[in-house]
């Protein structure tokens, strides 16, 4: 009997421990209840409504949507870049043609007696080179569009002051200037003649082309449209803003053309002279990839290549 005392009576204990916390933790529970609501009676703590909670949610869901659109926004939208590079081609041909390019360039180094885990590497350079033709093209697209964006700013304006609407100014842009420019007009004059409003034909357009001074543009025909105004002498300004900004990309590209050189010079002479040692003598180069020091130092020498890249990048990248 008392050998079964001493085994139930730590079990006891524990029992009485944990009632006794319950207990205390209920009262304490309790007591922060009519703290909180005495402070809530007497003006120091607001009661969180349903609309409080309401707003809560929709802000934690809000930042959870803006986390989305950002890591969306990091992935390249293909049909937007054949959009934007207005390219005649379907996205299987452009596949096909790296995939044969990627070939040949294995082919290439088969006959060049280029090592076999080298083939892999030249496939998928090859295999880009329509994909990078594709971006070219894009690029230079945009480019005439932001140059040509400032006379059709002022074609506009001379349109309205003539009296006539701002869809025939935009009617008078995609008929007299030449392309890229008059195919985005055209495309914005023929959506609001079918119905849309010239606010979503607008904002259509500048989801279809990344540029800052098109949106400039949008927003203030926005705002004239609702509030009232000079929009011809707003044009004029834009376009005066956009030429001189123009200018000015001009001579910081003329100021920056020696650093632009300098860096691709830098990046692209190791890689040169790597295949043309490769080639002239491979054992020589071999021990970049077979020496565990040699493995080091190119993994080191990469690194470098990238920052470098990328201080020179920060240097010459100047915004205007």
């Amino acid at each position: 009997m008392p050998n079964q005392l001493i085994i139930l009576l730590p079990v006891i204990i524990g029992v009485v421990l944990a009632v006794v916390l319950l207990f205390v933790a209920r009262g304490s529970g309790g007591g922060k209840v009519a703290a909180t609501r005495l402070d809530i009676l007497v003006g120091k703590k607001r009661t969180e409504s349903t609309q409080d909670l309401i707003i809560k949610k929709e802000a934690f869901d809000s930042d959870r949507g803006r986390i989305f659109e950002a890591l969306k926004s990091m992935v390249p939208n293909l049909q937007k870049i054949f959009e934007q590079a207005d390219a005649n081609i379907q996205p299987s041909s452009l596949v096909m043609a790296g995939v044969v390019l990627g070939l040949v360039g294995v082919m290439a180094s088969w006959w060049a007696n280029v090592p076999v885990y080298f083939w892999p590497a030249s496939f998928l350079v090859l295999f880009l080179v329509p994909f990078g033709w594709l971006w070219n093209k894009r690029r230079t697209r945009l480019n005439a569009f932001a140059a040509q964006l400032s006379d059709a700013m002022e074609l506009i304006a001379r349109a309205l002051r003539a009296g006539h609407s701002l869809a025939a100014g935009m009617h008078v842009v995609a008929e007299e200037m030449p392309a890229p420019i008059s195919d985005e007009f055209r495309r914005v004059y023929d959506e609001q003649n079918l119905g849309i409003t010239i606010e979503e034909a607008l904002k259509s357009v500048c989801e279809r082309v990344p540029n800052l001074d098109l949106k400039f543009f949008v927003t203030s025909v926005i705002i004239q449209r609702q509030t009232g105004g000079d929009l011809a002498e707003i044009l004029d300004k834009i376009g005066y803003i956009i030429r001189e900004r123009y200018k000015i990309l001009g001579q910081v590209k003329a100021l920056t053309a020696e650093g632009r050189l300098s860096g691709v010079v830098l990046i692209a002479l190791p890689f040169v002279l790597f295949l043309v040692m490769l080639h002239i003598k491979a054992d020589y180069v071999s021990l970049l990839w077979t020496d565990p020091k040699g493995i080091k130092m190119s993994v080191i020498a990469l690194i470098m290549q990238v920052v470098g890249a990328l201080v020179i990048k920060k240097i010459i990248d100047i915004k205007v």
